[in-house]
């Protein structure tokens, strides 16, 4: 419905049912206005299937939902670093949704894997911004290609469980642009969400849902976004100042209590009822965008058919961790599958995510009539503990196989929307298993399935490792044919594997203190830590293997040098040397000059996933305009570009660089600092252009304090003494404020913002 239309219609609506539209009906649907032939849509929860509830709504995967297909989670599909994968997997679920008459599905979830602790991060994409919201660019527009709306959530900085509906989330300027924001920044931006969700937490001491300057200033006014802002179900605190701040729709039904607050805000003048309009206003677009669609027709659920796309993106997510020889395994061979999962494999994680799956594939019933495979339980799952009897008969039958692939993971208690994880280990007894069965089977794979990495102290122990993931309901079909090589690995990790939890930046602070959460890692989030303090990993971001091999050549810039207005194109070949067709995810970083500005070693700024024939080779292109080079100036409010040269790496993981060429930025002049009276001489000193200014001032001050004088032989042999001083004095004036002129270098406060004055102009 055309917008001069819709307005039409809230001039006709009452108060009351403008205060009314701007809360659901119940659990899921939004209201209708039968006089004005106004409908209600249904939402859904997703992300990777369709949880649609007909009755006993709940948000935390209580109560079954429609039979529906489970799709592989986030961690699992952020792994495939393929945004075809994920903008079929948004066009598959799109016409589930029309079929089934849902308007708006509640995904993509696109939070930072701030810590491998959280809850819910099997949900979320990866510790990178860049890739998140690249991926969920893709989901969105497969899923509104289709007419059925997206909802990004949570918006923002809610990156742990614990206190999630009351903490509040304590972080600087800066790490929330490139990082927390950044996450949504290019999906918003570029794909056009109908809807977003706001998170539950507060930001720096206000409610997600009262913050002005993220919902309204940075959402709309900056990024242009255009749609309504949803609720995380029951995230309203204050109804009134969440409508002023930009929060439009309340989810779920308040049962008319906060519909009487608007309404008594408007009458009393504290809410502009200008500000109920747009609200109202931005709910029908949404509303009539949907109800227009499903009005063309019915989507097609064939669960059938779906769950075949669902296996074939569980071959794309699926990462090689580790593999010393033993895969692919061979048929005829003698194999022991070891543990539960092989039987019930977990697949998906817990809460309002959880989907009715119509139906489960395992690996044994993937396997089901090859020679050699026989099963042996291993562990039991609802407890911890070892169960010595499953332990020996897995161990027996290891030692008589010709190979063991042990079926380990994180029981359903382990993670899930709610609470977060005590710690990264396996259970106990899946250790032991790991370990007992390495002793007596020189080749054995351990077959993963987690929504977030675990320690592996038995990695030495064991031949490889298939980090499966939480790869939906054909989980078993996508392992058997990738470990009997009938499919190449081609996944890759979105997130780093650190050897302890010890070892993650966020390691100190990953509590609620006082209801605060402090992010005092800054920027420094994954491999933007590991990398910049150099500390080891078990497995770096952007990890994974092949059962073929690539080679880098031919890497260059079409320019060498840019002004920060101007994009490079990165270019490098790749070429697969082996004798096995696969895909390979080239990655390609920056690396900045030094600053004075701390900056991590390198960041992801593009990456594409291209695929090769035993022999064949392709140029892969990958272009970087101005924000691969900038950082948020945190005084200027911006984005800013530091000059000097950049590194471009080439890359196969962050840890594996191949090739590199180097670009010089020129940034442009409206880009320099805001200089003041406390800023230190060695910030201007670092500024080609500022010194250029300060030099005939700083050189006068140096003649007038050290005037010409002929040094006699004993003044010369102190010379040396007084050298041992000269680093500290050269270091007091780069550390020394420009105010400090006054004191030390005769320099008037007049002369001082006269100075000001020509450095900011």
């Amino acid at each position: 419905m055309e917008k001069e239309k819709i307005r039409e219609l809230v001039a006709e609506m009452t108060l009351e049912e403008k205060a009314g539209l701007c809360s659901g009906s119940d659990f899921w649907h939004t209201k209708a206005v039968e006089r004005l032939g106004i409908p209600a849509i249904m939402m859904s929860d997703g992300p990777f299937g369709l949880r649609k509830q007909d009755d006993k709504a709940d948000h935390l995967g209580i109560n079954d939902s429609i039979k529906a297909v489970c799709f592989p989670a986030g961690c699992a599909t952020a792994s495939s670093f393929d945004t075809d994968l994920l903008e079929e997997l948004g066009e598959t679920l799109g016409e589930e949704c029309r079929a089934e008459k849902v308007g708006v599905l509640l995904g993509p979830a696109m939070n930072i894997k701030r810590s491998p602790l959280c809850g819910r991060n099997f949900e979320y994409y990866s510790e990178d911004p860049l890739l998140s919201s690249r991926l969920a660019g893709a989901y969105i527009r497969g899923l509104q290609s289709k007419g059925v709306g997206a909802s990004p959530k949570h918006f923002y900085a809610n990156n742990m469980e614990k206190r999630r509906m009351t903490s509040s989330s304590e972080l600087d300027e800066r790490t929330e642009r490139e990082i927390y924001l950044a996450s949504f920044e290019q999906a918003v931006r570029e794909a056009k969400p109908w809807t977003i969700m706001c998170s539950y937490n507060r930001i720096n001491g206000t409610y997600a849902a009262q913050n002005e300057e993220a919902l309204t200033h940075i959402l709309r006014d900056e990024w242009g976004f255009d749609g309504l802002v949803v609720s995380d179900w029951g995230a309203s605190d204050d109804r009134v100042p969440d409508l002023k701040a930009g929060m439009d729709l309340e989810m779920p039904s308040s049962g008319g209590i906060n519909d009487r607050k608007i309404v008594a805000a408007v009458q009393d003048g504290t809410l502009s009822e200008a500000v109920l309009d747009t609200a109202c206003e931005r709910i029908l677009d949404i509303v009539f965008r949907a109800a227009e669609a499903q009005a063309e027709g019915c989507g097609n659920f064939d669960r059938e058919k779906d769950h075949e796309k669902a296996a074939e993106m569980a071959k794309e997510c699926m990462v090689l961790l580790k593999n010393d020889g033993m895969l692919p395994l061979r048929a005829g061979e003698k194999v022991a599958v070891i543990g539960k999962y092989a039987v019930k494999p977990r697949c998906q994680g817990g809460g309002s995510s959880h989907i009715n799956s119509s139906r489960v594939e395992s690996f044994l019933d993937a396997v089901a009539g090859m020679p050699g495979i026989f099963y042996k339980a291993g562990f039991d799952d609802a407890s911890d503990e070892t169960n010595e009897g499953l332990l020996a008969a897995a161990v027996k039958a290891a030692e008589e196989a010709d190979k063991a692939v042990i079926f380990a993971g994180l029981p359903d208690l382990y993670e899930s929307e709610g609470y977060d994880r005590d710690h990264m280990k396996l259970p106990p007894n899946q250790e032991l298993l790991i370990r007992e069965v390495a002793k007596v089977q020189p080749n054995t794979a351990v077959v993963l399935h987690n929504g977030s990495p675990v320690e592996m102290p038995w990695i030495r122990e064991v031949n490889a490792v298939l980090e499966s993931y939480l790869a939906g309901e054909a989980v078993g079909r996508a392992q058997k044919e990738l470990l009997y090589g009938e499919a190449n690995p081609c996944g890759r990790l979105a997130e780093t594997f650190p050897i302890r939890l010890e070892d993650t930046p966020a390691y100190l602070n990953f509590r609620v203190e006082k209801e605060k959460v402090h992010y005092r890692e800054g920027v420094y989030v994954g491999y933007r830590y590991y990398d910049s303090v150099k500390r080891d990993v078990l497995f770096p971001f952007g990890h994974g293997l092949s059962y073929t091999s690539f080679e880098y050549t031919g890497m260059e810039a079409d320019r060498t040098s840019v002004t920060e207005k101007e994009t490079v194109k990165v270019s490098v070949s790749v070429k697969n040397t082996g004798d096995m067709e696969g895909k390979e995810v080239v990655q390609i970083y920056v690396a900045p000059p030094e600053s004075p500005v701390g900056r991590p070693a390198k960041e992801l700024k593009g990456f594409a996933k291209v695929s090769l024939k035993p022999g064949e080779e392709k140029t892969v292109t990958v272009e970087l305009d101005r924000r691969a080079f900038a950082y948020w100036d945190e005084q200027l409010h911006d984005w800013k570009v530091y000059r000097g040269e950049y590194q471009i790496l080439a890359a196969a993981s962050a840890q594996d660089i191949c090739l590199s060429c180097s670009v010089q930025v020129q940034p442009e002049a409206s880009a320099h600092t805001i200089y003041t009276r406390n800023t230190a001489l060695g910030d201007i000193m670092a500024d080609p252009e500022a010194m250029q200014k300060l030099a005939p001032i700083l050189g006068r001050m140096k003649q007038e304090s050290q005037p010409e004088t002929e040094q006699s032989e004993a003044e010369q042999s102190e010379a040396g003494k007084e050298a041992i001083t000269e680093k500290a004095q050269q270091e007091m004036m780069l550390n020394m404020p420009l105010r400090a002129l006054a004191s030390f270098g005769g320099v008037s406060d007049e002369q001082i913002e006269q100075i000001l004055g020509m450095l900011n102009n």
